[in-house]
């Protein structure tokens, strides 16, 4: 007989390590069992895309061959979500129905569990999952294997193929024939890239000439001739991604441009036939243009005696609301400094962000902080290393999340800044509480520069409570506990009663739950195990150094 509860399922013997594992972070993630597949999400899915393109004749075939079989085929993306679905028979098909895994559900495992498109995901490898593993409840009728399908030039995931039936475990033939199938769609995809190369050289050679500088762009493919690499530099080409990102499928009007070295020229933009986001733009220099005001460089394309002095970009790094911001803001000291945030880039679009970051950066004044790098699309990722790379003025102050939270082009920057602040979350700074919310008092106007009697502070006991909560919102969360507070306390001391409802129980008081001791026992354990080094007790139970700190407040661990 199987345990029944969380931990005791997690830790059983006969569940094998890859599950457990799983299990766990499903845990960590703050998911539980019965209501893991409440929150299914959908998202939009390209049904044009080169995986779902070069998988289509392929499971076809599948399908055709497991008619009446009652298995289910899921082809998911690289982003969790599933492209297409079809199922055997019409028991098969009620059954998914009836767990809305539908084209665009997220099998993503921080969503929903233990599942195996989201596992493989997760672990980029195959990962086989019978009934009662996986952690959703909703899921335990069905099993299913998935295997990584992985594109053979760039070893990039490009997506999972799952097969899946209402039965107990995976029947042992499966694993060898999804393997098959995958080996066939990676061959596709290998052979979709060699065509879509061949139309792209075709296109930049129709439209190359000796004298114009001709640029062709397909994903992470670049051909230039001799006239654009004379002409463009590193930054100039990664703009170009941008703008060609935006490309419209007629093609664009000649577009005025500002080269890095001051250079006006002007871009026109042809879409590359039957190749999925390929362009070629032809760049032609203005006529008279010469270079922009207070552009760099010498006429003679030689080394410049007039060189700005080299500024190296700075990290601000930390969870959200924990002051990064602030930080970036007394990193630029008394200079001026604009900020660029990530969500403009969303809402303007990539290639309006794009020009802005560039006008700036031709400004060469002030300081330019770019908050929130990590949550950029890659091009702009490119764009802004570019510049940092140069290390010209203006200086770059960057916020991110947590550092060790951070992977690819963004981790690659991040290296860049030899000058790197990381702010702890707030409840592991609770020696810092009475300076930072007096601070606060002080910002709202009801702090130490009033009149004698006029003032506020706090009170004996609400520090305590205070310092008792794990503080998910950071200093965000904190100023608005205290902006409660200074409303109903006009003067004087702060008591416990000023505080909003859900901060007066000190957190210390409340009695952990069956989940929250497993939780703390796994927490303990593993900082045992690493001697109190919290790096690697973190990697352990695979989270980020951030969330174990969080952990520790929450659980009430403590190093003795």
């Amino acid at each position: 007989m199987r345990p029944s509860g969380l931990a005791e399922r997690r830790d059983d013997p006969s569940m094998r390590r890859t599950i457990a594992d799983s299990w766990r972070r499903a845990e960590l993630a703050g998911l539980t069992p019965a209501t893991a597949f409440d929150g299914l999400r959908y998202d939009a899915v390209d049904s044009a895309s080169a995986l779902v393109v070069a998988a289509a004749p392929v499971l076809d075939n599948l399908n055709e061959r497991l008619t009446g079989t009652g298995f289910t085929t899921l082809l998911v993306d690289r982003d969790g979500r599933v492209a297409r679905r079809w199922s055997s028979d019409d028991q098969a098909g009620r059954a998914f129905d009836a767990l809305g895994v539908h084209t665009g559900a997220s099998l993503l495992e921080d969503r929903i569990g233990t599942n195996a498109p989201g596992t493989v995901l997760e672990t980029r490898g195959s990962v086989l999952v019978n009934s009662d593993e996986h952690f959703a409840e909703p899921l335990r009728a069905v099993s299913c294997y998935g295997h990584p399908i992985v594109h053979p030039v760039t070893r990039r995931i490009e997506g999972v193929l799952d097969v899946s039936a209402l039965m107990s475990a995976v029947n042992p033939l499966v694993p060898p024939l999804v393997a098959g199938v995958v080996t066939e769609i990676e061959q596709r995809l290998l052979d979709g890239s060699r065509v879509s190369e061949r139309r792209l050289l075709g296109a930049f050679q129709a439209a190359a000439h000796r004298r114009r500088a001709v640029v062709a762009l397909h994903g992470d493919t670049l051909i230039c001739n001799q006239a654009a690499t004379d002409l463009l530099s590193a930054t100039d080409i990664a703009l170009l991604r941008i703008l060609a990102a935006d490309l419209p499928s007629t093609g664009t009007p000649r577009l005025p441009l500002t080269l890095e070295s001051g250079e006006r020229v002007e871009v026109h933009g042809l879409p590359v036939d039957a190749v999925r986001d390929g362009v070629v733009l032809q760049i032609e220099r203005v006529r008279g243009g010469g270079r922009a005001d207070g552009a760099a460089g010498s006429a003679t394309g030689g080394a410049r005696l007039d060189a700005p002095p080299s500024v190296a970009p700075v990290l601000v790094s930390g969870p959200p609301g924990s002051g990064r911001t602030t930080q970036a803001r007394a990193a630029a000291r008394s200079t001026p400094i604009t900020v660029l945030t990530a969500t403009s880039a969303l809402l303007d679009g990539p290639a309006e962000w794009a020009r802005r970051l560039d006008a700036l950066v031709r400004a060469r004044q002030g300081v330019v902080c770019v908050e929130g790098v990590d949550l950029l699309a890659a091009d702009l990722v490119a764009l802004v290393a570019a510049h940092a790379a140069s290390g010209h003025a203006p200086q770059l102050v960057l916020t991110s999340g947590p550092a060790e939270t951070l992977d690819g082009p963004v981790a690659a920057l991040a290296a860049t800044c030899i000058d790197r602040r990381e702010l702890a979350p707030l409840a592991a700074r609770t020696a810092e509480l009475p300076e930072l919310v007096a601070a606060m008092i002080d910002d709202l106007g009801a702090g130490a520069g009033r009149e004698p009697g006029e003032s506020v502070h706090l009170g004996p006991g609400v520090l305590r409570v205070l310092s008792a909560h794990d503080w998910p919102g950071n200093l965000r969360e904190l100023r608005a506990v205290v902006e409660h507070a200074v409303r109903r306390r006009r003067r004087g001391a702060i008591t416990v009663d000023d505080l909003p409802e859900s901060h007066r129980v000190p957190g210390a008081s409340r009695t952990l739950s069956p989940m929250e001791r497993a939780e703390r026992d796994a927490v303990v354990a593993a900082l045992r195990e690493a001697a109190g080094n919290k790096v690697q007790a973190a990697r352990a139970l695979g989270i980020s150094r951030t969330t174990l700190y969080a952990k520790m407040r929450t659980l009430r661990v403590t190093l003795d």
